[in-house]
């Protein structure tokens, strides 16, 4: 239990240093792409930890915190807590980067290195994020009170993976959804200073642990390759490389996925292709050579 919820997770590996591998979005850690990374970095002799953020997969939902990356963080830091892991090392994608970072920033005692990759910034990047995964719900329950919670597909999912939902949902308070959720929605509002969504500029001086950050796409509007390159500036001593993927591997996948083309790969199905770079990277930041 952190913070009054459930959290799912699941550990690859038997020994070696602990990466923190965090997907996207709301997805689960069973996401299509996320394993054969971790798989991956597993025969390269670490030990993965992945879990269900709150509101994702199996884990109870959660609604408190400054951002919705603000209660990742402090989910993690509670787990690994609970575990009796860590320091480690947190590496993520999309919004998991985000979530890496600002834990990263809240917990730096828990961080011993960072690996980033689709960084989410830039105007339609983070007005996306807060259309997507913040109005829905808030208009929701401004017109049927948190009882139209239930009805919505996405947390009808997670009552499906996790019956406890259902009435976790029904004991929000409306009024206090409405204000956390406006909070939450003005996280994804550009502003001047934050890179990164709800996130000031100068906090990435907090971060002081060796950091690879691999950079968007070319043409990637969630991802932008801009935002990757202001993050390396803030993050200093910070790695920066080309992707190992296609540059338009995120936007053919999202075409993919729009058209229901199941024989394509999915969103994560590339991220495997960074495990040689992440396994050098941390041979070089942790002091140690990988396993065959």
């Amino acid at each position: 239990m952190v913070r009054g919820g459930l959290v799912a997770y699941e550990i690859l590996g038997e020994t070696g240093e602990l990466i923190v591998l965090t997907p996207g979005g709301r997805f689960a850690m069973d996401i299509p792409g996320l394993r054969p990374l971790a798989e991956a970095l597993v025969a390269g002799g670490y030990r993965v930890l992945l879990w269900d953020r709150p509101n994702c997969g199996s884990s109870d939902v959660q609604f408190y915190g400054r951002s919705e990356s603000h209660m990742r963080a402090e989910t993690l830091a509670g787990l690994l807590g609970a575990l009796d892991l860590g320091p480690c090392v947190l590496a993520g994608g999309s919004g998991g980067a985000r979530d890496s970072m600002v834990t990263a920033i809240l917990y730096p005692e828990l961080v011993t290195s960072l690996v980033l990759w689709n960084i989410v910034g830039g105007i339609y990047g983070t007005f996306n994020l807060g259309a997507y995964y913040v109005l829905p719900s808030l208009q929701t329950v401004r017109g049927r009170g948190v009882e139209g919670l239930v009805r919505m597909r996405e947390w009808r999912e997670r009552i499906a993976a996790n019956p406890r939902n259902e009435q976790r949902l029904l004991a929000l308070d409306a009024d206090e959804f409405v204000r956390l959720s406006l909070r939450w929605l003005n996280a994804y509002v550009p502003k001047p200073g934050q890179t990164i969504p709800g996130v000031d500029d100068e906090l990435f001086d907090r971060i002081r642990v060796s950091t690879l950050i691999i950079r968007g796409g070319e043409n990637d509007l969630d991802h932008p390759k801009r935002t990757s390159l202001e993050v390396s500036c803030l993050i200093k001593g910070s790695v920066l490389i080309d992707p190992p993927w296609p540059e338009d591997a995120w936007e053919r996948a999202m075409e993919d996925q729009a058209r229901g083309r199941v024989d394509h790969y999915n969103m994560f199905d590339t991220w495997v292709l960074a495990a040689p770079a992440i396994l050098g990277f941390l041979a070089s930041a942790l002091g140690s050579a990988p396993h065959s």
